[in-house]
């Protein structure tokens, strides 16, 4: 292993410290809206993001075609690119088209690439080791790693991160992966810039070292996760853990109920941000009744629509 780090927090991370993993609008017809999404990457920064993932799992990237993920990540550069760093989306379980859809990425100026690891596929460590080397050796952007094994199956061990991390362009790990232990070896034997890829997780998280959170559920309440982030890198304990609470709804009401995604969209779209609801298959709207209770622990947080 590499020797151990400090615990200084770096002061500019590098794909900002309120991340909203940003939803893909689209039309009622199911049509991708690239009018609402440059509105909504606005609205977000607007009101406390300093960086947005763009077509990443909250973004239905898995349902869009290359040409549609490359206009979302062109039309947000557009809209925010000097405001907020802009991350693109483009890990899939192929690394040749992985690499591709990065470079691709690469050409509409955005700031960086998320890769998660390859999933279905059920890689060993030395094959997602020589996935994510791929896409980084060929693609001169920063990359962050997304250690999602709720969803990919297969985690990124520790052993595997530290020796990622030696790769220039591999600067950053977004972890929904669980596991403090994990994520304590990799900020003690890493320069990293580490993000909370679970909502919830984000004090304690950064109370180990991370910089700040990739969220969905910060689509309803960016100003809140912006006091949460704020008050960490302040030092500022007690009033970091009143923001976790104020939280619990808001996070219950987006992440417990539906898919993140088709949560966010139903109060984003309820809240007049953006014009539909509309998800694609296999996903499927909120009901009614589902939104109602969404509506009910939004409304614990002060946030009524």
């Amino acid at each position: 292993m590499s020797a151990v780090r400090s615990a200084v927090i770096p002061s500019e991370p590098l794909f900002g410290t309120v991340v909203p993993a940003m939803v893909t609008p689209m039309t009622d017809e199911g049509a991708v809206d690239l009018e609402a999404a440059a509105a909504l990457a606005e609205h977000l920064v607007d009101r406390g993001a300093d960086g947005l993932v763009v077509t990443g799992t909250t973004g239905e990237t898995s349902t869009l075609t290359d040409d549609e993920n490359v206009a979302m990540f062109r039309t947000v550069v557009e809209a925010v690119g000097d405001r907020a760093r802009v991350v693109a989306g483009t890990g899939t379980n192929d690394t040749a088209h992985t690499l591709e859809l990065s470079r691709r990425a690469a050409e509409t100026g955005v700031d960086g690439l998320l890769l998660v690891t390859p999933y279905y596929n059920k890689p060993n460590q030395a094959g997602i080791r020589a996935h994510f080397e791929t896409v980084a050796d060929g693609v001169d952007l920063p990359i962050m790693l997304y250690d999602i094994p709720g969803r990919s199956v297969m985690p990124i061990e520790p052993e595997t991160v530290i020796a990622l991390a030696q790769h220039p362009n591999i600067r950053a790990l977004k972890d929904a992966k669980g596991d403090l232990q994990s994520t304590t070896t990799v900020l003690a034997h890493t320069d990293l810039d580490l993000y909370s890829g679970d909502d919830g997780a984000t004090l304690p998280l950064m109370a180990l070292g991370a910089v700040g959170v990739v969220s969905v559920a910060a689509h309803a309440a960016p100003e809140l996760y912006r006091q949460l982030v704020d008050a960490v890198h302040a030092g500022d304990l007690a009033g970091a853990r009143d923001h976790h609470f104020a939280l619990d709804p808001v996070q219950r009401g987006i992440m417990t109920h539906v898919q993140g995604a088709v949560a966010a969209k139903a109060v984003l779209a309820a809240q007049g941000v953006i014009p539909s609801a509309a998800v694609r298959l296999p996903l499927v709207q909120a009901t009614p009744d589902e939104l109602s209770v969404i509506r009910a622990d939004l409304a614990e947080a002060g946030i009524t629509f």
